[in-house]
């Protein structure tokens, strides 16, 4: 029986995905951990086991790679996919990026300032924070880019083509340095940029680099709803990319290159995590098939208030990640900062730290999406 056997030319899978809930839930629980173990934690010690697990582990295959590729995916599940519906959609997510780096940059780097007077540390580096991209901005040009695509019906076998041309491209033009910070930050949101300093990431999620890992959810969320029976579905396609994908990502580990690749300062590593190469694309998107097929499983396994909270984290994903997003950075940058003068933990009271901000962040979030409904 082959995987065709499994799909029918008819939607079948039209009700609510959880291994992909699973897949957002997962990050969404562990951002405060990922963000608040990267700011708190020295150069010297990033390596070390706990900050290997949540910067590397969590926060590169399980963390924005997972989401984007769920985000394709939902796509087809969504009542709004029409392709203008995805460009107004494009169009919010892009400067509702722009929102969140006030909230959560500007707003504690001028509180930070006030107290310290540090310019150096504060002021310096906003221009970089408010007008930088991120996973937000990058959302916003996919859905921007792949609606005016299906807008103009060009084939989807093109727009394949298209996401891997534009991965090699993005693989070979990044890192690059214009001279101009503000030429930097612009480009920032299509190629990879940075500094010949190595002093500022300029551009995490560039369109050239990642477009290709939501369109694999694109193509795959295509597939899955027409699937007749997941769970036979998944234990054909999911095992060899989740196997390949993880002994993948561990020879680079070892190796060095690609995505773990380290160079000048610890900026050019972070970067080489942000301007993926198009075979690090690839393998996220396959280790992202492989993981929605073990959390197919896992789901089975686990009881009804646990399943209860899972969807509960993937529903508040936006709410929560704003949220996390301002406690880390005031809690960190400023609070730390100006009581100790770093803001630099032992690993202990950096997993305090972080199950606070997530004790805060989620009833916060709860609440927030409760007014929401409400208004």
């Amino acid at each position: 029986m082959s995987i065709k056997d499994h799909i029918s030319n008819q939607h079948n899978n039209t009700t609510r995905q959880y291994e992909m809930d699973l897949a957002r839930a997962i990050p969404v629980f562990c951002l405060p951990f990922v963000h608040t173990v990267i700011e708190c934690t020295p150069v010297e010690r990033i390596y070390d086991p706990i900050p290997f697990f949540f910067n590397i582990v969590i926060g590169q295959p399980l963390g924005a790679p997972m989401f984007l590729f769920v985000m394709g995916a939902c796509i087809h599940y969504s009542k709004k996919n029409l392709p203008t519906d995805m460009m107004r959609r494009g169009r919010l997510l892009f400067f509702a990026g722009f929102l969140l780096n006030i909230w959560r940059f500007f707003i504690p780097y001028m509180t930070g300032y006030a107290i310290t007077k540090n310019a150096d540390k504060f002021i310096t580096p906003l221009p970089y924070r408010v007008f930088g991209n991120d996973v937000l901005q990058f959302a916003g040009l996919f859905f921007l880019l792949l609606g005016l695509l299906l807008h103009f019906k060009i084939p989807e076998k093109w727009i394949a083509g298209l996401a891997l041309v534009m991965s090699v491209a993005g693989s070979l033009i990044r890192h690059f340095d214009t001279g101009s910070t503000a030429l930097n930050i612009a480009l920032g949101h299509v190629i990879g940029t940075e500094d010949t300093a190595g002093l500022y990431v300029m551009s995490d999620f560039p369109l050239l680099n990642w477009f290709i890992v939501p369109l694999c959810g694109y193509f795959f969320g295509k597939i899955l709803i027409k699937v007749e029976d997941k769970g036979a579905f998944y234990a054909r396609i999911s095992p060899i990319p989740l196997v390949a994908s993880t002994a993948f990502f561990i020879i680079e580990y070892f190796y060095g290159f690609g995505q773990m690749n380290s160079g000048r300062t610890l900026l050019y590593s972070e970067n080489c995590y942000y301007h993926a190469l198009w075979y690090d694309a690839l393998a996220y998107a396959a280790f992202a098939v492989g993981v929605l097929g073990l959390n197919f499983l896992i789901l089975k396994h686990i009881s009804r208030r646990l399943h209860a909270f899972i969807i509960s984290l993937s529903k508040n994903i936006t709410h929560v990640y704003i949220i996390h997003w301002f406690l880390v950075v005031m809690s960190t940058n400023v609070v730390l900062y100006a009581i100790r003068g770093t803001q630099e933990l032992s690993t202990g009271p950096t997993l305090l730290l972080s199950l606070l901000i997530f004790l805060i962040a989620y009833p916060l979030a709860l609440l927030w999406g409760r007014k929401s409904k409400k208004g």
